[in-house]
């Protein structure tokens, strides 16, 4: 982080429009192995996929250009519904080859009207209101309903294999006073009920819902996890927060945006989990195989004490969040229907190079970077005095 609190992070998904795992967790490559993406341009029997009309609402932000740069790559053709205002910093010359409508989903749907597709893929659908009013709009017009939602459905987090009929809450319940568990309560019964607005008006027989775990990868805009890739690259003593034994689970973006072309490709209903690894892996096990990525000389300095990192202002550190209270099993969200379906994953040292390569890119500007690596609260320059604080406190 930047270190930013649950509060402050909160806040800048919600302005942002990104969901907080989208406030699951997660991390590790989702097959880990070294398993090699799928090539481009082919479906599962090796032939190519029948074109498609697909409507991607949002589209410039995070998972959207990945998704276009995947679409584009297998023959479809893509129309995207944004306010104008994001600027894509991924795959941004491909938009040359995308019809770009501009609306507002709160207010103004004008260019979605009397118009057909194949599918319509709800990547900005953060408020209940807006999934219902395009689901409406579009049901009549369009073949398949794809929302992308959030593990976040499942808060809070209190069973040790969370599956896709897991109980999801559709009321927020009453009295709690903590904020940023409102927050959670709130963004986990938004993303149910939108959930439901869509299969209603397209019915479960037309209705794809992909619930992923917290992302990582190019064009993240969150700052949730780009301290690791440029915390490793720089080498030394490095901490890795949280017990070795605490679980970690996370995707990368273009992990579920391409798996999510797929499944429309393949009209594959219902609803599933994006979530990696395939295997549980462990807080310990990615600190071990994230230093491996850059070489250079690096330590882990495993601090292990919740309250110790509390004080320090460390609650959290994507992908590690304590597995404690109503966060218990926030890590623990079973993937095994996804990847029955086909989901596949890049390996952990590739998502953290490739968006190490992104972060020092043409893509964002200095300014843009120093507003993460140079705020002087932020945790790239805390650490050495947080690992000083622990050397002395163990002695």
């Amino acid at each position: 982080m930047q270190q930013l609190t649950r509060r402050e992070l909160n806040r800048r998904l919600l302005q942002l429009g990104i969901g907080f795992p989208l406030l699951a967790t997660g991390l590790y490559g989702c097959a880990g192995t070294e398993k090699a993406e799928e090539t481009q341009g082919e479906d599962s029997a090796g032939g190519t996929p029948t074109s498609l009309r697909i409507l991607i609402l949002g589209g410039t932000s995070f998972i959207g250009p990945h998704q276009v740069a995947y679409a584009l790559s297998r023959g479809h053709k893509v129309s995207t519904f944004t306010r104008g205002k994001t600027k894509p910093s991924v795959h941004a010359d491909l938009f040359d080859q995308v019809e770009m409508l501009i609306g507002d989903r709160e207010d103004n749907l004008t260019a979605l009207e009397n118009r057909e597709w194949d599918v319509v893929i709800d990547n900005s659908g953060r408020n209940v209101d807006w999934t219902t009013r395009t689901a409406e709009l579009l049901k009549d017009k369009v073949g398949l309903y794809l929302y992308t939602s959030s593990t976040g459905v499942y808060y809070p987090y209190l069973g040790d294999d969370i599956v896709e009929t897991t109980e999801t809450l559709t009321v927020e319940p009453e009295g709690i006073e903590d904020e940023d568990e409102k927050i959670e309560y709130w963004y986990g019964v938004m993303k149910t009920n939108s959930e439901n607005a869509a299969k209603k008006a397209f019915g479960e027989d037309r209705t794809i819902i992909v619930r992923p775990t917290y992302m990582i990868g190019p064009a993240d805009l969150t700052d949730r996890f780009i301290y690791w890739p440029i915390r490793l690259a720089k080498g030394g003593e490095i901490m890795l927060p949280g017990k070795a034994e605490d679980p970690v689970q996370y995707i990368d973006v273009r992990d579920v945006a391409e798996w999510i072309i797929r499944l429309a490709e393949d009209k594959t209903t219902g609803t599933f989990n994006a979530v990696g690894p395939v295997d549980a892996a462990t807080n310990a096990e990615f600190g071990r195989k994230a230093i491996e990525v850059f070489d250079v000389e690096s330590t882990l300095v495993q601090v292990d004490d919740y309250d110790f990192l509390l004080a320090e202002k460390v609650p959290y550190l994507v992908p590690w969040v304590p597995p404690i209270g109503k966060n218990y099993g926030s890590s623990l969200v079973s993937n095994k229907k996804a990847l029955a379906t086909g989901l596949t994953c890049r390996s952990l040292a590739t998502s953290i190079k490739d968006t190490h390569d992104w972060w020092y890119s043409d893509a964002l500007t200095e300014e843009r970077r120093q507003e993460y690596e140079g705020k002087e609260d932020g945790l790239l320059a805390r650490e050495g005095d947080i690992l000083a604080r622990w050397k002395e406190r163990q002695g």
